[in-house]
């Protein structure tokens, strides 16, 4: 029995659809692909004017069968901080004018850790999975999860802290979008050795000082970045502050960096097959995910290239897939261990290497995660009814 089949299924995702995509945006696509009918709910926006629509459902032109609500709201979003209960209030009659526009789902599948639409304010009828893909940093977060029938996330550091749900917990790691496996091992382009990082550039949480000195020590290097370098292109939202336009200024600055800018995820999977390594350079101390797992890990694997890193967790006893330094407080040796793997390519990177590398993400495809979530749901389908 196919159970996320031919559903009506409500996402709700803290990241806005657009050309950058992380995992709630592949889930989207991949149920999509699987024959639902999916609405992928962008964050809330504050009404621009008197008279503003309020809710907007746009088809998307790449995904037939998934819809984009934009909606704002009518009430001043700071309310949250201040009276959440009537926030609550206000945002449940949001929800029911949301619902009127697209019916009632048959599941409500949330990636929301802003506990902006308690699970609550959905029937009872309704499958409600709460999957948490980022680190839960306060009681909001925790919160959340109240209502939800079953708990997915990708690192089992998040489940620990759910655990006071009684509801069941699995892991599923984050997956791997078809396009990015479409491609045999590449050759290089030339005899220069080339580096990708792919993510928003805008981040914080990427630790600035430590990125900017590898790029400086390794001037024969080619540093390729695909991904947000402009506000105006960052649907994953990002700082604009004094200390972030610096750390573009030295990247569009540095003779030895390519920024591509946000691409699609059919442009990304193709341009990063010519790579011979990548970067991950995250602060583990400011980082949403608190350097348990990352979703361009697997995207990166699927080329078959080596992963140099900052802490992962979840990869921590997986140096043949990523390279990474002991401590979690500091990337201080992680300059030395990027210069160690690119000295050393052809011990990391030989053919069976690769292969290994490639088949470890075949394993780890959306539609193969969401075969795995069909079955881990067996079990609660027997309390609803649905149509299919």
């Amino acid at each position: 029995m196919y159970l996320l089949n031919h559903k009506t299924i409500l996402l709700i995702s803290p990241q806005s659809w657009g050309k950058m995509f992380v995992s709630k945006h592949h889930y989207a696509a991949e149920l999509v692909n699987k024959g639902n009918k999916v609405f992928f709910l962008n964050p809330p926006a504050a009404n621009k004017k008197k008279g503003d629509p309020q809710i907007s459902i746009v088809t998307s032109l790449h995904h037939p069968g998934l819809f984009i609500i934009d909606h704002w709201l009518s009430f001043p979003y700071n309310i949250k901080f201040h009276f959440i209960s009537l926030f609550h209030f206000l945002m449940h009659k949001h929800v029911k004018r949301i619902l009127k526009k697209i019916g009632s789902p048959d599941i409500v599948w949330s990636f929301d850790l802003g506990n902006l639409y308690p699970l609550s304010f959905f029937h009872e009828a309704t499958l409600k999975i709460f999957h948490p893909v980022d680190e839960p940093l306060n009681t909001t977060a925790i919160d959340s999860a109240k209502g939800s029938q079953i708990i997915f996330s990708v690192t089992e550091e998040i489940l620990d802290k759910y655990a006071a749900y009684n509801v069941p917990k699995y892991f599923v790691n984050h997956g791997v979008s078809p396009e990015f496996l479409n491609f045999s091992i590449k050759v290089k382009k030339d005899h220069k050795i080339r580096v990708g990082f792919a993510g928003n550039l805008l981040r914080h949480d990427i630790d600035r000082k430590i990125f900017l000195q590898i790029i400086n020590e390794n001037p024969d290097v080619i540093f390729e970045c695909w991904g947000a370098h402009k506000l105006a292109d960052a649907n994953l939202s990002g700082s604009a502050d004094v200390e972030t336009h610096a750390f573009i200024a030295a990247l569009l600055q540095s003779t030895n960096v390519l920024l591509h800018g946000a691409v699609t995820p059919a442009v990304l999977a193709a341009e990063i097959q010519y790579m011979d390594a990548f970067l991950i350079c995250y602060d583990v101390q400011k980082d949403q995910s608190k350097g348990t797992n990352y979703h361009k890990v697997m995207e990166f694997i699927s080329t078959g290239k080596i992963v140099i890193a900052n802490n992962i967790t979840t990869y921590k006893n997986r140096p043949d897939l990523v390279q990474m330094v002991p401590e979690r407080e500091h990337n201080n040796m992680l300059p030395g261990l990027f210069k160690k793997i690119i000295n050393s390519l052809a011990h990391f990177n030989t053919h069976t290497a690769q292969v290994n590398r490639k088949t470890f993400a075949g394993e780890n495809t959306y539609n193969k995660q969401l075969m795995r979530i069909e079955e881990l749901l067996q079990p609660l389908y027997q309390n609803f009814d649905f149509k299919n």
